[in-house]
C-alpha cells in the first residue's frame, strides 16, 4: 500500500513538472491537458484523478513554483550575514532562473492571466516573498528597503 502511494505522488509530480514546463512553453490558455499528459507520459484521463481541472492544475503548479522561492529564500534569510543578504538573496533568485526556468516563465505568464483565482494565487505568492525578504532586511538592519 505504501509502495502505491509512493507512485502516487510520484505520478503527481511528473504531472505538475510537465504542466509547468507545458504551460510556459505554450502559455495557459493555448496548452492543453492533452499536451500535458503527453509530456507526463500518462492517459489524459489520468491527470483527472489528481486535479478536478485545468485551471487546478495551474494553481498547483503556480504554488509549486512559489514554494521554490520561498524555500530558497528562507535557506538564505538563515544563513547570510546583513552585508550579504541582498546579493545572497539575488543569487539565490538567479540559481532558480537557471535551473528551474519553466517555474519563473510560468509565474511571469501567469501574471497576465484574468481569472481572479489565478490572480489571487499570484498575490499571495508575491505577498509572501515580499514580506519574508521585508522581514529579512530589517532584521538585518538594512533602513527602509525599496
Amino acid at each position: 500500500m505504501a509502495k502505491d502511494k509512493a507512485a502516487s505522488v510520484n505520478r503527481r509530480n511528473d504531472i505538475i513538472s510537465a504542466a509547468i514546463d507545458v504551460f510556459a512553453e505554450i502559455g495557459y490558455y493555448r496548452a492543453t491537458t492533452a499536451q500535458v499528459a503527453e509530456r507526463a507520459q500518462i492517459s489524459q484521463p489520468y491527470i483527472f484523478r489528481f486535479f478536478k481541472t485545468k485551471e487546478a492544475l495551474l494553481l498547483t503548479a503556480i504554488e509549486v513554483s512559489w514554494t521554490r522561492v520561498i524555500d530558497s529564500f528562507r535557506i538564505v534569510v538563515e544563513m547570510a550575514t546583513p552585508d550579504q543578504l541582498e546579493n545572497d538573496l539575488i543569487e539565490a533568485y538567479d540559481k532558480i532562473l537557471e535551473s528551474h526556468k519553466s517555474e519563473i516563465l510560468l509565474q511571469m505568464q501567469a501574471q497576465t492571466i484574468r481569472e481572479e483565482v489565478i490572480r489571487q494565487a499570484m498575490q499571495k505568492g508575491i505577498s509572501d516573498v515580499r514580506a519574508m525578504v521585508l522581514e529579512a532586511f530589517t532584521v538585518a538592519g538594512i533602513a527602509e528597503p525599496l
